[in-house]
């Protein structure tokens, strides 16, 4: 593995982390309760570098799919309904 590789997959462990640390501090987040749509999780945590040509806002936000894909597979957020917001289990 590069060093690239390594340093990229630190950035992922810790952005999960930020994620699951702001779902514990949100009241939306917790079991039972409503859940939080990804643009909203996705701008909460910073992770929107703003609006750019061919690579809008809402562009940005898909790799956050693969991170709460990634927390949904260890048991730690649930989707709410097929199209709706995520929650902590």
């Amino acid at each position: 593995m590069s060093e690239f590789e390594k340093r990229g997959n630190e950035i992922r462990k810790q952005s999960k982390a930020l994620v699951l640390e702001f779902m514990q501090s949100a009241p939306e987040c917790q079991p039972g309760n409503e859940g939080i749509r990804l643009a909203k999780l996705f701008r909460a945590c910073g992770f929107d570098w703003g609006e750019y040509k061919k690579s809008t806002s809402s562009n940005q936000q898909y790799w956050v799919v693969a991170l709460v894909r990634e927390l949904e597979a260890e048991g730690k957020v649930v989707r709410v309904s097929e199209s709706g917001p995520w929650r902590l289990i």
